[in-house]
């Protein structure tokens, strides 16, 4: 964990609302140390929204560390999943590319860690693809490193950030998760909006799209 590397992890990925966001950060002994004096963990373990940017500061503040954050907003998502047909495919571009920025920004760094793919050979085909040549390894529960903890919890702000801008936009709360509020809430933007509004909106491969959708 010590050792000179980058973390990758995602977020939005359960959630029917809101954007996938990928992001990765680069640590050595001296960051890793200091996000570790600072409390950096796992974002799946922090509940509140304003301590999930507390911690994001913390990350962006921290000297010598380098970091890579892309947003797929649900417009692009859409399209995306359609061409690729497949969310590990879909997933493992989105590692690849954040860890490849990475490396124009840390060229000496030799190694990338992210969570285990359900197909491991997707992601290193995805990098292969970007001719980047740096020792990958997968791992579950990865997010104990804390390089993937500081990349949770940016990729985390992030989503949060979209969610609570487009639902004051939208002048209705957008609820995270895919549960029994969230189809309700769908169901509602479909009433006053019109089906296009998931597009843009949430993520349509969801069987809760399908679910609003035929329920109107």
């Amino acid at each position: 964990m010590f050792a000179p590397h980058f973390g990758v992890d995602e977020s939005g990925k359960g959630d029917f609302f809101g954007p996938l966001v990928i992001a990765g950060a680069y640590t050595n002994e001296n960051i890793t140390r200091h996000l570790l004096d600072h409390g950096i963990m796992d974002s799946k373990r922090i509940k509140s929204d304003k301590r999930i940017r507390e911690l994001a500061a913390v990350v962006k503040e921290t000297p010598g560390l380098s970091y890579d954050i892309i947003e797929l907003q649900p417009a692009k998502y859409n399209e995306m999943y359609e061409s690729f047909a497949n969310l590990n495919r879909l997933l493992a571009w989105g590692h690849a590319t954040v860890i490849a920025n990475l490396a124009v920004k840390q060229p000496s760094c030799p190694r990338a860690l992210s969570d285990q793919f359900a197909n491991p050979r997707e992601l290193k085909m995805a990098l292969q693809k970007k001719n980047c040549s740096i020792e990958l390894q997968q791992r579950t529960k990865a997010e104990s490193d804390i390089a993937v903890a500081a990349a949770s919890i940016l990729a985390r702000e992030k989503f949060i950030d979209w969610i609570e801008n487009t639902s004051e936009k939208l002048g209705q709360n957008l609820p995270k998760g895919a549960s029994s509020l969230v189809k309700e809430t769908g169901r509602e933007l479909v009433r006053v909006h019109g089906d296009e509004i998931l597009r843009d909106n949430a993520k349509l491969h969801f069987k809760t799209a399908r679910e609003i959708l035929t329920t109107q």
